[in-house]
């Protein structure tokens, strides 16, 4: 695949979107089908590359293109886009920290072959916590032995790898933790049925448990104890970036169906666009997606070109959008009125997917206690 600029990815993901996955996002949604076609025309696409070096034939981006990718993905199938983010955020711990065996066979994998990825680090005790998790890998011989349990995990049972965060050392805290690659045919890795959620309903997140999972040394990602910074820089400092577009892209299509639904809804003879406080929740729903978009690209833009500033900028941008997406599709229903209450129309999908957001990677409490305490230097 030739080089293409950072826009004409954009157009091709607009393409993709528009065409093939907005016109199945509600049934996936209603069935809760794992989007494996979506992800079909993604890879067909070149668009699962983002961030691969070229020498493996990726695409080798930003944040900024990656923003701009998921964005669009998110306006069509938000549960697609939130698949994509999780993989993506193993294909850079990968890059950033694999060893050089993980760094041979993974990306020419996932780009030529169908292997998708995924993260694991929730567990029932821990929430987002990372500090407090109690899955052990414990080192005997050529392999670690894996035991414990993860939940919330998104693509489980779908997905061919997944880096876990796993405790290496008890007695060192969260400096004894490490972060291992585990592959799905693990003997003693298992599932649970799918979680029942609000929004968000294709994203097949489920309990992974460990039963004495023996895992190659070389699966290991940097060196022991790494394991808060590689979730850090990998999670944060760049899969942030991509759930922060997931919910732009959710709140400008939102707004767009929102306008066209106030222009086309007529009451009396009159469509509700002419009213005052309809006009007042359109403008508010723009502005508010506006400024999301706007401290996103600025934030995604300060970290490409000063990556230390990356995890700090990727946990304020999260907070600002994912509470964004919550007002903006809530407002969306109300323009809708009855409508936008009913499964039939879109905005109703858009609200489940957006308040999802608010919980995914880390919550809006844990990200407003990160934040201030990374500018009171405490």
């Amino acid at each position: 695949m030739g080089k293409l600029s950072v826009e004409e990815i954009r157009k091709l993901a607009v393409r993709i979107a528009t065409e093939k996955l907005a016109p199945h996002a509600s049934d996936i949604d209603t069935n809760r089908s794992f989007p494996w076609e979506n992800i079909c025309e993604l890879r067909k696409a070149g668009l699962f590359g983002l961030g691969i070096a070229e020498k493996e034939e990726g695409f080798e981006f930003d944040r900024v293109c990656f923003a701009l990718v998921v964005r669009e993905i998110a306006k069509a199938c938000a549960s697609t886009a939130l698949i994509q983010v999780s993989h993506s955020i193993v294909t850079k711990a990968i890059e950033w920290s694999g060893s050089e065996a993980a760094k041979n066979k993974w990306p020419p994998e996932i780009l030529r072959k169908k292997v998708l990825g995924a993260f694991a680090v929730h567990e029932p005790d821990c929430g987002s916590n990372a500090g407090a998790i109690t899955t052990r890998a414990k080192k005997e011989g050529e392999a670690y032995i894996v035991n414990g349990l993860k939940f919330f995990i998104t693509s489980a049972g779908e997905a061919d790898i997944y880096m876990a965060l796993v405790r290496t050392d008890p007695e060192k805290g969260s400096q004894g933790l490490s972060a291992l690659l585990i592959e799905k045919e693990t003997p003693g890795l298992s599932f649970g049925l799918p979680e029942t959620k609000m929004g968000l309903t294709s994203t097949s997140s489920r309990e992974m448990s460990f039963n004495d999972c023996r895992v190659p040394l070389e699966n290991l990602l940097g060196r022991e104890g790494d394991g808060t910074q590689i979730i850090g820089r990998a999670v944060i400092g760049w899969g942030f970036y991509g759930a922060s577009a997931i919910s732009v892209g959710i709140a400008k299509s939102a707004t767009e169906l929102s306008i066209k639904h106030s222009k086309e809804r007529t009451i009396a003879g009159h469509p509700i666009a002419v009213h005052q406080a309809v006009q007042f929740m359109i403008t508010d729903m723009i502005v508010g997606t506006e400024a999301a978009e706007a401290l996103l690209m600025d934030c995604a833009t300060k970290a490409d070109s000063s990556p230390d500033t990356a995890v700090i900028n990727g946990l304020k941008t999260k907070l600002f959008a994912s509470e964004m997406a919550v007002d903006v599709t809530n407002k969306a229903i109300q323009v809708h009125g009855g409508h936008g209450y009913c499964r039939d129309y879109i905005v109703e999908r858009l609200f489940r997917d957006a308040r999802g957001l608010m919980l995914h990677f880390k919550t809006s409490e844990w990200l407003r206690q990160d934040i201030a305490k990374a500018a009171m230097g405490i």
